[in-house]
């Protein structure tokens, strides 16, 4: 995932090298967390499961192959393919901790699922930031 400009200066300077090596050198272009391979574009159901080419094969949100056939209705009803972007992020959310056991290669999927609580919050103040600015800027809201 690309830094936020106003991000910037939490990362290290050789943040690219860095992300670089944990990225291609040691995760081999994979994802870390589900196998997805970086900069192809996949087939997947939106639950996680996905078709690795590559073996030919059904993988689920973990990487692991799927034992049971997919269902027909699942494959014609479902099916969204996706471009997959690996990135570097850090396990403990902590931008400071550049240690290699604490960075990890993830794909764009498995990162906002890593980042959830992060977003989640940020969504809450956006939503009372706008509601106050509400209040300041066009009186109290119309009762419901």
């Amino acid at each position: 995932m690309p830094i936020r400009r106003e991000h910037r200066f939490f990362y290290p300077i050789d943040w690219p090298q860095l992300s670089d090596a944990i990225r291609f050198r040691r995760a081999q272009g994979r994802c870390e967390e589900c196998a997805r391979p970086h900069l192809q574009r996949i087939f997947h159901l939106g639950d996680g499961r996905w078709w690795d080419a590559e073996t030919g094969g059904w993988r689920d949100g973990q990487g692991r192959r799927l034992r049971q056939r997919l269902r027909d209705e699942d494959l014609l009803m479902r099916v969204r393919v996706t471009k997959v972007v690996l990135a570097a992020a850090h396990r403990d959310h902590d931008t400071a901790n550049n240690e290699d056991a604490n960075l990890a290669a993830f794909c764009q999927r498995c990162h906002m699922l890593h980042d959830r609580d992060e977003h989640q919050r940020r969504r809450w103040r956006t939503l009372f930031r706008r509601k106050a600015m509400g209040d300041l800027f066009q009186g109290p809201y119309p009762a419901a």
